[in-house]
C-alpha cells in the first residue's frame, strides 16, 4: 500500500537509494486520480521491489513545482534520488504493469548499462565479465547475446559469431552491432584461409587490411579498406565499406582510429 508522505526529502529521495519509490502526484479534487490510485495501491501491495509513495499536492506545492507537475495524475518513479520514468493520466493497470517491467531498475539492467559503457570505452574484458552472470542466468538473452559477440569478436571470433547469429533482435543499433560482428567475424576467417576470396582489383590491398585487422591493427585496416572502397566498391560485394562500418560500430564512436578514419571514409564513398 502507499502512504502520504510527510516530508519529500526522507519519504522519497532518501528513501529511493535503498529501493525505487513511485510516487503519484494527486490531489482528492481529481477525478482520474481516484481511478487510477487504487490500481497503483493494488500493485505495489504485491511488489517487494519497489514502494508506492503518494504526494497530495495541495499539501506539498514545492514538490510537485520542483518536479514539473503541471497535470495530475502524475506518476514518477525514483531511483537514487533522481526521476528515471514517468507518466501522467490515468493508465489501465497492464499498462502500469508493462510501464513498471520496461522502467524498474534491476541489476541485469544495470550489467547491461555498464556493459555498454565499457564497450564503448574498449575495455572488452569488463564488460565480459558484466555480461556472463546476465547469460548465466538467461542464455537467450538478446541483447546480452549481441553484446556479448561485440565484447568477443577479437578474442574468440567463433564464439563471437554463434552468439550475433542467435540473437533476435528489433533494435536498429543492436541489429547494426550484430550485422558488425557477423562481418568482422567472416574476414577474421578469411585471414586464416583466404581461399574464398574473389581475384580482381583490390584484393591485395583487401588481404593487407584482413591481415592488420587480424593483428588489431585497426588503423591500418582502415587505411587499406578505405583504398579498396575507393578504388574497387564491388569488390567481395561491397565488402570493403561493409568492414569499415562494421569496424566503426565495434570499436565506437569515440575509438581514436574511428575518429582518424570516419571522414576520410565518409569521402571514399562519394
Amino acid at each position: 500500500m502507499g502512504h502520504e508522505i510527510t516530508d519529500f526529502q526522507d519519504d522519497v529521495l532518501d528513501a529511493s537509494a535503498d529501493q525505487p519509490v513511485l510516487v503519484d502526484f494527486w490531489a482528492p479534487w481529481c477525478g482520474p486520480c481516484r481511478q487510477l490510485s487504487p490500481v497503483l495501491e493494488s500493485l505495489a501491495e504485491a511488489a517487494d521491489d519497489w514502494t508506492l509513495a503518494k504526494v497530495n499536492v495541495d499539501d506539498h506545492q514545492e514538490a510537485a513545482q520542483a518536479y514539473g507537475v503541471r497535470g495530475i495524475p502524475a506518476v514518477k518513479l525514483f531511483h537514487d534520488g533522481e526521476v528515471v520514468a514517468e507518466f501522467t493520466g490515468a493508465k489501465p493497470e497492464h499498462a502500469i504493469t508493462k510501464w513498471l517491467e520496461e522502467n524498474l531498475p534491476s541489476e541485469e539492467k544495470s550489467r547491461i548499462e555498464k556493459a555498454r559503457a565499457l564497450l564503448d570505452e574498449g575495455n572488452h574484458e569488463q564488460a565480459e565479465q558484466q555480461l556472463w552472470p546476465v547469460l548465466e542466468d538467461d542464455p537467450d538473452h538478446d541483447e546480452a547475446q549481441v553484446l556479448m559477440a561485440r565484447a568477443l569478436a577479437f578474442k574468440d571470433p567463433t564464439r563471437a559469431e554463434a552468439l550475433a547469429d542467435a540473437a533476435d533482435v528489433a533494435d536498429p543499433g543492436l541489429r547494426q552491432t550484430r550485422d558488425g560482428v557477423q562481418t568482422l567475424t567472416r574476414l577474421l576467417t578469411l585471414a586464416e584461409d583466404p581461399s574464398d576470396l574473389p581475384d580482381g582489383d583490390g584484393k591485395d590491398a583487401y588481404l593487407d587490411a584482413i591481415r592488420a585487422l587480424s593483428d588489431q591493427d585497426f588503423d591500418t585496416a582502415l587505411d587499406h579498406f578505405i583504398d579498396v572502397v575507393r578504388t574497387n566498391r564491388d569488390y567481395d560485394d561491397d565488402g570493403a565499406r561493409k568492414a569499415c562500418v562494421a569496424l566503426f560500430t565495434l570499436l565506437g564512436e569515440d575509438h581514436p582510429a574511428t575518429q582518424a578514419h570516419r571522414r576520410t571514409f565518409d569521402m571514399a564513398l562519394y
